[in-house]
């Protein structure tokens, strides 16, 4: 007597196909802690010399630089330590892993930058109204320099480790440094434009900068708290999930696809429909075949297939996961 499928079967399975261009765990975990000292390393020297510089000049621009730089190496500290507990295994109290810490420091990384642009831009206010002097304009701009050329070569390390691991957390500290080469630019402009007698400048450009942080960390914060609150993929990456399921002639439905991420992590769930009369065995076996269709187009996902017979609701409930459907 052949055994046929039950009501529901499911079958669990954790992706771990990479195509050519994508990295194994292992490698991603050690760049992205590799972009974390580099960053600490960075910050620190751009720390000291700019508070030296300012102490020695009092530009409020170069102030604007100093307080970035100095939640730069606030945010790279606790990116650190992020990265750290974000790469552990998952263990008996985290079964879904440790992903979601890259997300609390982007978190942390955004409040920091808000602070200090709130901070700079009444400072600059000030300043626009009641002038300061600005002394050693050359010293500010070889200083900035410096920092330009730090930040260059940081950026495009950190550019190159988020193409490659997607990592949150570093790439929250790459807009930083990113931010920073614009900054410094506008620190130059500034202590030129003071030596050629145009005090405004300063102030306008602290206020300019400040906004310009304050844009940044919205920026960080959109992401870190969409996967908080385990926001689904985008449209575009759905509708490819459903393209590539339906490709199977054996599913004659799907439905409830659900999908968050949680670092570099990813969660795919779904329904299948397929057979009512096929065996547990034969069912499953289309189960694995999805898996590793969508598995392949999605590295480092886990992939959860509930698998349902038919019913008369299985186009209605297809349909429902169209994007295009739920806008009617």
């Amino acid at each position: 007597m052949t055994t046929k499928a039950p009501v529901a079967t499911v079958a669990v399975m954790k992706s771990g196909q990479h195509n050519s261009d994508t990295l194994s765990r292992e490698q991603a975990n050690s760049l992205m802690r590799w972009a974390t000292r580099a960053s600490v390393c960075v910050a620190a020297l751009l720390v000291v010399g700019k508070a030296i510089v300012w102490w020695m000049s009092g530009s409020v621009a170069l102030l604007g630089s100093l307080a970035d730089s100095g939640l730069d190496l606030a945010a790279s500290l606790v990116t650190l330590f992020a990265i750290k507990t974000a790469v552990m295994p998952p263990d008996a109290e985290h079964r879904f892993g440790h992903g979601k810490a890259e997300a609390l420091a982007g978190l942390f990384q955004a409040t920091l930058m808000g602070g200090s642009a709130v901070f700079l831009l009444l400072q600059s206010v000030e300043r626009l109204f009641d002038p300061q002097p600005v002394s050693a304009p050359a010293t500010i701009i070889q200083v900035s320099i410096v920092a330009i050329g730090l930040s260059l070569v940081l950026v495009l390390f950190q550019a190159y480790v988020v193409r490659k691991t997607r990592s949150l957390a570093i790439a929250g500290d790459h807009l930083h440094y990113k931010g920073d080469l614009l900054l410094n630019l506008g620190v130059i402009v500034a202590a030129y434009a003071v030596g050629e007698g145009v005090p405004q400048a300063d102030p306008l450009i602290g206020i300019a900068i400040a906004f310009y942080i304050l844009f940044g960390a919205l920026g960080i914060a959109r992401p870190a708290t969409n996967m908080l609150m385990d926001r689904e993929f985008d449209i575009a990456d759905r509708e490819r999930i459903f393209n590539l399921v339906l490709e199977s002639k054996a599913v004659r439905g799907l439905h409830e696809l659900k999908t968050r991420a949680a670092g570099r992590d990813r969660f795919i769930q779904m329904h299948i429909e397929v057979d009512g009369d096929l065996t547990v065995r034969e069912a499953h076996f289309i189960a694995h075949e999805v898996e590793a269709t969508v598995g392949e187009a999605f590295p480092d996902t886990e992939i959860i297939i509930h698998v349902d017979p038919p019913s008369e609701k299985s186009l209605d409930l297809t349909l429902k996961e169209l994007p295009e459907q739920k806008d009617i």
